[in-house]
């Protein structure tokens, strides 16, 4: 029977592109699951769209000397046309900075104003006198309270995913000024949870949540067991949703407020947009609700947006919130800010027509339970070994066969033996196989029952081998070339969850387009026959489903990477101080000499120093010099140097050091000589 579903995916702020950590934790494991449940025949409305008042925003706005609005309008079109073309099915991608989703806020926090839903409050903010303004969430930098971590903002800690107040933050910093703020008066409404801490307590903890996954119902006890507090729903800033009752000058609606909202007015302006009842998503007991979320926004969508659609009073409430881990990036945490990503508009340009070789190794590699890694030879693996040698391979021979011995036309098949009716059985159990894991949203493992379809197919044609039979029995040959024409039918249906591309794909080589009706979920596991016999299939050599990734294009992906963590060091590499004042004649003891390294070894049982044979033309004298992980003995020897010769010497390592080779570093942070190497210039000049 079909169900009508509200599916929803968090909200990106349009402060910059889309990586693969957003699309690993949210928007592939949503869209497989929202496209399973079209495939199976349900009513679903899949929203997005982009989060367009976050702090971060206004931040790089004042970075760049440009408007908020000039940012999400840009970002807005770059993760709008991004998602599209990676294919992502929303129903409606809309944005919080249009006027439904205002008056749909407005309106909201109007009624539980109204309802005297809230706490209004004069405490003391966070507030930087140099700027002059208040310091709202990713305004301010401080210590988590909870884990220690010294980089966390003043809403949400990052290291351990907690949420917090700004004022909660030890040690805070203003990031705007680098200030240490002061504390002042200002006035805000807030959203009283432990007025619902009960509610929270029978909803999750008492009533059926147990079966959310266990990170989030383990966030979530944490929480309500610490006991709730009032959480402020409004700001002092001057970008976002204006505070629409008296008093609310100057300030906006908190953007953890609004945001939710905006699923709710994405909604509204999909609904009217294809002639529907929006409230029939929303406020039907019978519609399922379900959020996908990163585990960093479990608690809003756990437990403060529930609250206020308690507090509202006529919407239903989450069925589930299966939030997923975070993914890391060749061993390291993803980085906007440092650009330790692999973003969404580059891979489609550096590996187009590839999508769904990105959707299955974020898959098969999903952050469900904990924290994963994405490396890109991984990605090579997962699409060369799998993608290319099982399920490719597989659909190329299938359709390669039928061409050559059928002319692309269907054989009629002839006695079926037990292996035959065996994989055909086989096959009719993965509709149900496949379900069951998406239902429990366990994507990566659904992924891996689809793999195993397709190495069933590879199995069957290894052990029937009707490239051999067809010289000796014909008729045998075409029940096993039928057979595995019904496990391709099967592919092209359930693939499409995961693999939309592919299955699009391999329905045009099948055409399914031209048959009565086009195999559904519910047929693979019903009907004996996906294929009739005499069905024809694509004509010529069929379109390869995949493409070997070879060694340099995964190489190119590594250089960019180490090349982005080098221009972000050399970025944020902090320039030394200046040392005391020294007099003009402090300056004219240096003795500075231009030599030449005769002689170089490393040092025994060191891993920094190397001993010098110095060229100074006073004298040849030994000098110890700490450069021995940046250079190799014989890399050195023959450089022209810049030596400090009237250093006082010095014992290391039992060795006495008789001046100093002065170095520097480059912007990559790479050890260099302070090098005098211009023609005619000769050991023992005097440096000046």
């Amino acid at each position: 029977m079909s169900k009508r579903y509200t599916v929803t995916a968090a909200l990106p702020y349009t402060n910059g592109p889309i990586h693969i950590g957003h699309l690993a934790g949210v928007y592939v494991p949503a869209d497989i699951y929202s496209r399973y449940l079209r495939l199976t025949g349900n009513d679903v409305a899949f929203i997005c769209g982009s989060d367009e008042h976050g702090v971060p925003i206004t931040i790089k706005a004042k970075k760049e000397g440009v408007t908020p609005q000039d940012i999400v309008d840009k970002y807005h079109a770059i993760i709008k046309q991004s998602f599209e073309d990676f294919g992502i099915s929303f129903d409606n991608y809309s944005r919080t900075s249009a006027k439904i989703h205002h008056d749909t806020a407005s309106e909201f926090f109007k009624t539980l104003y109204d309802n005297n839903e809230f706490v209004e409050e004069v405490s003391e903010q966070l507030y930087d006198e140099q700027a002059n303004q208040f310091l709202a969430d990713r305004f301010v930098i401080g210590t988590c309270p909870k884990c220690g971590y010294e980089e966390a903002y003043g809403d949400q800690c990052e290291n351990c995913g907690t949420s917090h107040n700004a004022t909660d933050l030890i040690n805070p910093k203003s990031a705007i000024t680098g200030n240490t703020p002061t504390l002042k008066e200002t006035k805000h409404w807030f959203l009283p949870l432990n007025k619902h801490e009960e509610f929270l307590r029978e909803w999750i903890l008492k009533g059926h949540k147990k079966d959310w996954k266990p990170n989030v119902y383990g966030q979530v006890k944490s929480w309500i067991d610490d006991g709730l507090r009032p959480r402020a729903v409004t700001r002092d800033l001057d970008w976002g949703i204006p505070v629409p009752v008296e008093g609310g000058e100057g300030k906006v609606l908190y953007v953890w407020f609004d945001a939710p909202i905006g699923y709710i007015s994405a909604t509204k302006e999909w609904a009217e947009r294809v002639g529907k009842n929006w409230e029939d998503y929303w406020k039907d007991e019978n519609t399922k609700l379900v959020h996908f979320i990163g585990k960093d926004n479990i608690v809003f969508h756990c437990i403060i947006f529930p609250s206020m659609l308690k507090a509202e009073g006529s919407y239903i409430l989450p069925d589930n919130v299966p939030a997923n881990e975070f993914l890391n990036l060749e061993g390291n945490k993803l980085s906007t800010s440092k650009n330790w990503a692999v973003w969404l508009p580059e891979y489609l340009e550096d590996f187009p027509d590839q999508q769904d070789v990105l959707r299955y190794a974020l898959t098969a590699n999903a952050p469900e339970t904990k924290d994963n890694d994405f490396t890109w030879k991984d990605f090579q693996a997962r699409n060369n070994n799998e993608l290319v040698a099982i399920f490719g391979n597989f659909i190329n021979r299938v359709a390669v066969l039928t061409n050559k011995y059928y002319n692309v036309v269907i054989p009629q098949p002839a006695e079926f033996k037990a292996i035959d009716e065996e994989t055909l059985a086989a096959v009719k159990a993965y509709p149900a196989v496949i379900a069951s894991s998406i239902e429990r949203y366990r994507f990566r493992e659904g992924s891996q029952e689809l793999m195993n379809l397709a190495r069933l197919g590879n199995k069957y044609l290894a052990d029937e081998e009707p490239w051999k039979t067809i010289k000796t029995d014909e008729e045998r040959t075409k029940t096993v070339m039928f057979v595995a024409l019904q496990i391709a039918s099967a592919l092209a249906v359930l693939s499409e969850p995961f693999l939309p591309f592919t299955s699009e794909k391999l329905k045009t080589i099948l055409c399914h387009s031209e048959l009565d009706s086009e195999s559904t979920w519910e047929d693979i596991s019903t009907k004996d026959v996906l294929l009739p016999a005499g069905h024809s299939i694509q004509t010529g050599k069929p379109e390869l489903l995949f493409s070997k990734i070879e060694d340099e294009t995964i190489q190119n992906q590594l250089d960019k990477l180490e090349a982005s963590k080098k221009a972000n060091e050399a970025a944020n590499k902090k320039v030394e101080p200046q040392k005391d004042e020294i007099t003009f004649d402090d300056f004219t003891k240096l003795d500075l000499r231009v030599g030449t390294i005769l002689e170089a070894e490393k040092m025994p049982k060191t891993k920094k120093l190397l001993v010098l044979k110095v060229d100074t033309g006073i004298d040849t004298r030994t000098i110890v010099s700490g450069i021995a992980e940046s250079f190799k003995p014989e890399e050195v020897i023959g450089k022209k140097v810049t030596v400090l010769v009237n250093l006082a010497p010095r014992k290391l390592r039992g060795v006495e050091s008789q001046g100093m080779i002065l170095m520097t570093e480059d912007e990559h942070g790479n050890l260099v000589f302070v090098n005098p190497n211009i023609e005619g210039v000769t050991n023992g000049l005097k440096i000046s």
